[in-house]
């Protein structure tokens, strides 16, 4: 979610004021704390509006193919147009990241990426400056990022997360 010309500070705001209407019009049930809901969202959004901390090369993988086991390399299961394989020295396993091109990106189930991804593996060919987006199960999962394939994409680190990445967003 980007707020034209506006600032970080306000971008957070907005998401704040939707978030109590979301509480107000009973969309969040009152027992979920604000500060979960805006905790989870505000740091994308800030993020939107940051230089990026790393502009790596995109390749995609997917099941189905050779390209990806059943277990990413912390032993979890990947989530579709979630995990991420990166070079931990670069981009730290357990890292999640918001990466800029795929903010808006529509998705075969019709739903709008928020440009959220969790660093869960490693590969081989991930060395320095390269990270492979995880798209799901077969080639034409891989539909709606290939436009980002051998490009260079923005990214920032917008925190961590403990054991698996979670599967819905």
């Amino acid at each position: 979610m980007m707020l034209a010309g506006s600032g970080t500070w306000a971008a957070v705001a907005a998401v704040f004021a939707l978030s109590l209407n979301a509480f107000s019009l009973g969309a969040v049930p009152l027992s979920t704390p604000v500060a979960t809901t805006v905790a989870e969202a505000a740091p994308a959004v800030a993020a939107a509006e940051l230089e990026p901390q790393w502009r790596p090369r995109v390749t995609l993988y997917h099941a189905g193919g050779g390209g990806a086991g059943p277990r990413d390399s912390l032993g979890c299961r990947p989530v579709p147009m979630r995990t991420i394989a990166t070079d931990p020295n670069l981009i730290p396993r357990r890292s999640v990241v918001y990466i800029r091109e795929t903010d808006g990106l529509r998705l075969p189930d019709g739903t709008v990426h928020d440009g959220v991804w969790y660093a869960s593996d490693t590969g081989g060919a991930i060395r320095g400056g390269k990270i492979d987006l995880y798209t799901g199960h077969g080639r034409a999962s891989m539909q709606p990022v290939m436009p980002l394939n051998t490009r260079n994409v923005s990214v920032v680190r917008i925190g961590s997360f403990r054991g698996c990445p979670p599967t819905e967003a």
